[in-house]
């Protein structure tokens, strides 16, 4: 099948740190060709070395029908990479070959004219991306209503906060029937319903035959929407295949691990007048703890902490999330044995729980600690306190090879028995 999309050594050159001037006068020019011949030689060279290459040598094709995401840290290349797809930026280097008409949607406004109402920007960009007025028209009211910005349709969009532009934006671009959709950041602006609402229409583009390229953050949004997953990493392609192998392997490389910290001092440990940290860190249940945490690992967390107010009812509240920074499960000491609707002393307290092993899906695992007062007062919390990563092992899997789907995979007892034969 020919590519819908082939991109071919590409690369984006910027100068940075260089000064436009609006004008510069003929006296202007005299003056600094017979003042400083000399430092303007010494001028260029020093401009060479601001030359920053936002992409370089990158290459890919995408197939009709194919939904693709690009992921990649900020500043990696991922906008420049779409405004040269969406012909907005011209290349330095190589080339792009589209095969059909380009819808985008990338930041607020792009595209837009400010001082059209919303109406005449539905038509301005269905005339640009080649479509008859009436094929517009047929798409006008469905547009309207995906956007809810009807009462102000004929409002110049100069007037529209972010939230009606982007909805307004996104709607354009999904409904005018290009054959590729090029989304950069869309859940970036809008509310929970919206950026629902936006999934949706691309997972329907997609059903519809039609090309997506979708650039964002929400990495568990990526992995349900694109079969495949190209990283983009300093302007060039660290990674190119099926989204949860790319997935998992670039939040690997943005995490490192952390599975025991110590501060000895109480004056410069982390906390506040209430409550400061000595220690964290994770146990092994096992003999030999120098091996790899696995999914068949029992883990001990343990948490070393100095309580300042004499006579608080406090518990600790831990949230353990997966790599795509959603939760896997909350735990707290509030309903501990010993102390149990006790108060306090002021003093060093250690409170720990422990993770069975066959409870934990493989992948990085962050934890969030909070501590509690008077089971509803947060007086201190403190994000990835602890980092850890839990591998896979060959034992169980009999004949399946991929990703073992949800937070959590527990090794749960079942039963078959035959009733009849």
């Amino acid at each position: 099948m020919k590519p819908i999309i082939r991109v071919e050594n590409l690369g984006k050159r910027y100068r940075i740190g260089m000064r436009k001037d609006n004008y510069i006068t003929l006296r202007d020019s005299l003056t600094q060709a017979v003042r400083a011949p000399l430092r303007r030689l010494r001028q260029r060279r020093d401009d060479q070395g601001q030359i920053l290459w936002a992409l370089r040598d990158v290459g890919f094709e995408v197939q009709p029908g194919e939904v693709l995401g690009i992921i990649g840290r900020n500043g990696a290349g991922k906008s420049t990479l779409l405004k040269v797809l969406s012909r907005i930026t011209e290349p330095t280097t190589g080339r792009v070959e589209l095969y059909g008409r380009v819808g985008s949607l990338l930041e607020v406004g792009t595209g837009f004219h400010p001082e059209l109402t919303g109406r005449e920007n539905i038509y301005m960009n269905g005339a640009i991306l080649g479509m008859r007025r009436r094929e517009i028209t047929r798409q006008f009211d469905p547009i309207v209503e995906f956007s809810e910005v009807g009462r102000f349709i004929d409002t110049p969009v100069k007037h529209y906060s972010s939230g009606m532009f982007m909805r307004l934006a996104f709607a354009v671009a999904a409904h005018l029937e290009p054959e590729i959709l090029i989304v950069d950041e869309v859940l970036a602006v809008g509310d929970a319903n919206f950026q629902k609402k936006c999934l949706g229409k691309m997972g329907t583009v997609a059903q519809q035959g039609r090309t997506v390229l979708f650039v964002s953050h929400n990495l568990r949004a990526m992995q349900s929407l694109c079969s495949r997953v190209i990283w983009i990493n300093e302007g060039t392609v660290s990674a190119d295949g099926r989204a949860d192998t790319v997935i998992s392997n670039y939040l690997k490389t943005s995490v490192s691990a952390l599975d025991e910290q110590v501060w000895n001092d109480p004056a410069t440990a982390p906390g506040n007048d209430k409550i400061r940290l000595h220690s964290v860190r994770i146990r092994r249940t096992e003999a030999d703890s120098s091996q790899p945490i696995t999914v068949h690992s029992s883990l001990i967390l343990e948490f070393e902490y100095w309580n300042l107010t004499p006579d608080a009812y406090l518990n600790l509240s831990i949230i353990v999330t997966a790599e795509d920074g959603y939760p896997t499960f909350s735990t707290g000491s509030g309903y501990e044995r010993n102390w149990h609707g006790k108060p306090f002393p002021a003093g060093l307290f250690r409170s720990a729980f422990r993770i069975p092993g066959d409870f934990l899906n493989d992948g990085i695992h962050r934890v969030l600690l909070m501590v509690v007062k008077d089971q509803s007062e947060v007086i201190y919390q403190e994000e990835d306190v602890l980092v850890f990563e839990v591998a896979d092992t060959s034992e169980g899997r009999g004949a399946w090879y991929g990703k073992w789907p949800g937070a959590v995979r527990p090794k749960l007892e079942w039963e078959t028995e035959l009733l009849e034969q």
